[in-house]
């Protein structure tokens, strides 16, 4: 997707974590009540220490950014919004050129699926992981969505 401001204009803004009383609905489900709000580049810091041949699910990507941030639980909400942005990020510096590059395509839905939000999709997330040796399936109703199989 193009944007009308560069992604990694993007990654720099909020520059600092925020820690709050989360919605009581969200302290029920997760736990505590201390919900961070990420940034970007928390995010991309913690993508980077996904080895290769490795995949994380969502939930234990916001349990690690809520320990990085002492929290209880980072906000689900913004954490989808930030890992988009370091997606199209990692895409931007992948177009550059870049060796280094966070590996969003390594973080799937806790059910294996994979991520429609990012850059190309499920199909390039798909290509990316079968480089790093996972095979991908059909999974849900009428086999629509592309799952890592476990």
């Amino acid at each position: 997707m193009k944007s009308k401001v560069s992604w990694k204009i993007k990654m720099d803004k909020p520059v600092n974590p925020v820690i709050e009383e989360g919605p009581e609905k969200w302290n029920k489900t997760y736990g505590g009540h201390r919900m961070v709000i990420p940034t970007p580049r928390v995010i991309e810091k913690i993508l980077l220490t996904i080895p290769k041949g490795s995949i994380i699910m969502l939930s234990d990507l916001r349990r690690k950014i809520a320990a990085a941030c002492d929290a209880d639980y980072a906000c689900p909400l913004t954490t989808g919004i930030f890992l988009r942005i370091c997606s199209e990020y990692a895409e931007e510096l992948r177009a550059e050129g870049a060796k280094k590059i966070p590996p969003y395509w390594r973080v799937v839905r806790d059910d294996g699926s994979l991520i429609d939000k990012f850059p190309g999709a499920e199909i390039h997330q798909s290509e990316l992981l079968k480089k790093e040796g996972f095979k991908i399936i059909k999974r849900g109703i009428r086999k629509k969505r592309l799952a890592v199989e476990f």
